[in-house]
């Protein structure tokens, strides 16, 4: 029978990547997804530091990277960009990791999203060709004020690269930026999803724990396991907030529900209310 395999950003706990792996196993979670380690971004490690990063992993496995790539604007450096990307794909390597997370990103503020499309696709492009070239998949997040933003802008990318670019669908973005992530955006890109960010939100504004806001995580993810008939990956992101400022994701002022006291409060309790809802309603 297919399952959900629960992966997490344990950055959101600590940046320490020790505390990150012990916080997983006590949790029951497998899978690490890094970002930062050491307040150090993924992208930034050299080979000897991913190097050992690969050994103190242990049991714990990496499904995805959650790499920075694409999320600059089209006039910065893409040729530097470049550099950068083919690090995060040794990295990947390394880490005997196959996906890496990537955004499309940020458009000319004095062009329309059309106009930026053919620059989108044509840097994109370069960026999938070097991820072939080291045997890794490019997946796409729609974000806010990215071209990716809406389910059909993410289609778009997607239909373009004709299945080499996948999707990794974040209900919770959907949601913030005013579009329903089931059925409507799922159905448009279901076919294309790789995994899953878990993400809830509310559309006033307030990032919540998971099964707390709109982002129909359980239905989600349900419906893509009857879907595909296989397990999939689902990378907890709670991104709550705790009570020392502004939710540093939507930075509205829109009072948030939920509010913790501290970082690893908010991770644990995010941990606890997916798990809760994997078992009662997946």
């Amino acid at each position: 029978m297919s399952k959900v395999i629960l992966s997490a950003f344990a950055d959101e706990y600590s940046k320490e990547l020790d505390v990150q792996l012990q916080v997983l196993r006590e949790n029951g979670i497998g899978y690490l997804e890094p970002r930062f380690i050491s307040d150090k971004n993924i992208a930034d490690l050299s080979e000897a530091e991913a190097i050992l990063m690969k050994e103190k992993l242990g049991d714990i496995r990496v499904y995805s990277i959650g790499s920075p790539l694409g999320k600059i604007n089209l006039a910065d450096d893409f040729e530097q960009h470049m550099d950068v990307a083919k690090r995060v794909f040794t990295t990947a390597n390394i880490l005997e990791c196959q996906n890496v997370r990537m955004f499309s990103f940020y458009l000319h503020p004095e062009k329309s999203v059309r106009t930026c499309r053919g620059e989108v696709l044509e840097k994109l492009g370069k960026m999938n060709d070097a991820a072939k070239e080291y045997g890794v998949t490019l997946c796409h997040e729609n974000e806010a004020g990215i071209y990716g933003e809406s389910p059909e802008n993410c289609l778009d990318l997607l239909k373009a690269f004709h299945g080499d670019m996948k999707c990794v669908f974040d209900m919770g973005n959907f949601v913030l930026r005013g579009y329903k992530p089931y059925p409507d955006a799922y159905e448009l890109l279901k076919d294309y999803i790789q995994y899953f960010h878990i993400k809830d939100a509310l559309p006033e504004g307030a990032v919540v724990p998971p099964g707390c806001g709109k982002g129909e995580i359980a239905k989600l993810l349900k419906s893509h396991l009857q879907k595909t008939r296989k397990d999939v990956v689902a990378t907890l992101e709670p991104h709550l907030q705790t009570f020392d400022g502004l939710n540093t994701l939507t930075k509205r002022h829109f009072k948030n529900p939920y509010q913790y006291e501290t970082k690893e409060a908010a991770f644990l309790d995010a941990v606890k209310k997916m798990q809760i809802l994997l078992e009662e309603e997946v």
